[in-house]
C-alpha cells in the first residue's frame, strides 16, 4: 500500500474524515472506560521535528504516542543537522529508515512537501504558515460531539484569513458545511484556496452581519508566530473584530466559540469569554489528543473497528 501522508484536510477523503472523527470519539470513550489499555504501537517510534514552539501539539502527540504503547522523539533544528544545513530530503530518507513516522510543526508549508515526498514512512502536518489540519480535525470533533453532524451548518471565522482559516476553508468542503470569513481588507485569505471552495465560502466585513444565526464561532490571534513585529498594525486593522458574549448573543442560542489557543484575552477574544459557557476551548483541546490517536492509527495500521 503506497504511504499515505496528512499535510491537509485533502489528503484523506470525505469519508475518510468522517471516520477518523468517529473512530476519536470511540478512542476518547474508551480511554475514559477503561483507561489507556488500548496499546496498538508497541515498540513503534514518531519522530517530531519542532521549528515553531508548540504546547498542545507536542503534549498531545507525545501522550498519543504513549498511552499507545510507543515512543516519541523530539527533535529541534538546533538538536539535528537540519540546523547545519543537511538538505531536508536527506533527512526524510535516514528518518524512514529508523521510525514509524514523522510529525512536522514548522514554517514552509513547501519544505513539508518536499519532506512528504522523500519520505517512505507518513508525514502529518502539525502545522505550517499555510495550513493546521490536525487542529481542525480537533474542532470538528468538538462541534461534532456537542451538536451531531455538521452537514449543512454554519461556522463563521472572525480574524485573519491565516493557516487556520485555509484549515476551515477545507473543512467546509470536506464535510459539507458553510463557512463565512469575515476579515478586514487586506487579509484574505489566499485567493487559490478561497476559490477551490466555491459557494460553500462567503466573505464578510460586519462581524454582526456574519455571526447572525450562525452554529459555530471561531477566531485565532491577530498576529501569529513569526509575525510579532506587525501586532501594533494588526491590531488598528483588526479593531472592531473582537468576539466577545454581545457578539456571540447574535448567533444561535445554542452556538459554540472555538478557539485553537494560545489565546490573548482583552484582543481577539473579551477578557472573559472563555469564561462563558458557549466557549468550548477546553474540550476542544484536550481533543487534539483523541483525534491525533486516530490520525496516527489510521495511518500506520489502517482502520480498526469498533
Amino acid at each position: 500500500m503506497a504511504t499515505r501522508h496528512f499535510l491537509t484536510l485533502l489528503d484523506l477523503s470525505p469519508e475518510e474524515l468522517r471516520y477518523l472523527i468517529q473512530r476519536a470519539i470511540s478512542i476518547k470513550n474508551g480511554l475514559k472506560t477503561h483507561g489507556p489499555t488500548y496499546t496498538p504501537f508497541a515498540n513503534r517510534t514518531l519522530a517530531m521535528i519542532f521549528e515553531k514552539s508548540s504546547t498542545r501539539t507536542r503534549v498531545s502527540f507525545e501522550t498519543a504516542m504513549a498511552q499507545f504503547g510507543g515512543h516519541a522523539l523530539f527533535l529541534s533544528p538546533r538538536d539535528t543537522q537540519l540546523g547545519r544545513g543537511e538538505p531536508i530530503e536527506d533527512t526524510a530518507r535516514v528518518l524512514a529508515e529508523m521510525v514509524d513516522a514523522v510529525m512536522i510543526r514548522t514554517f514552509s508549508h513547501a519544505g513539508l512537501e518536499a519532506y512528504a515526498a522523500a519520505s517512505t514512512v507518513p508525514v502529518i502536518n502539525a502545522l505550517t504558515d499555510d495550513y493546521h489540519p490536525c487542529q481542525l480535525l480537533a474542532d470538528i470533533m468538538t462541534w461534532t460531539e456537542l451538536r451531531g453532524g455538521v452537514k449543512g451548518r454554519t461556522a463563521v471565522w472572525i480574524g485573519d484569513g491565516n493557516n487556520m482559516c485555509h484549515s476551515w476553508i477545507n473543512a467546509a468542503r470536506q464535510f459539507d458545511f458553510q463557512l463565512r470569513i469575515c476579515c478586514p481588507e487586506g487579509y484574505e485569505p489566499r485567493q487559490d484556496i478561497l476559490e477551490a471552495a466555491g459557494d460553500r465560502v462567503t466573505l464578510f466585513r460586519d462581524p454582526h452581519e456574519a455571526v447572525a444565526g450562525a452554529d459555530l464561532v471561531t477566531t485565532d490571534v491577530w498576529a501569529s508566530m513569526g509575525q510579532e513585529e506587525e501586532q501594533a498594525k494588526r491590531e488598528a486593522a483588526f479593531a472592531g473584530l473582537q468576539v466577545s458574549e454581545a457578539l456571540l448573543d447574535r448567533a444561535a442560542k445554542d452556538v459554540l466559540f472555538l478557539h485553537c489557543l494560545p489565546a490573548h484575552r482583552g484582543e481577539e477574544i473579551s477578557e472573559t469569554l472563555l469564561d462563558d459557557p458557549r466557549a468550548v476551548v477546553w474540550q476542544e483541546a484536550g481533543n487534539r489528543l483523541h483525534a491525533q490517536k486516530a490520525l496516527l492509527e489510521f495511518l500506520l495500521i489502517g482502520r480498526v473497528d469498533g
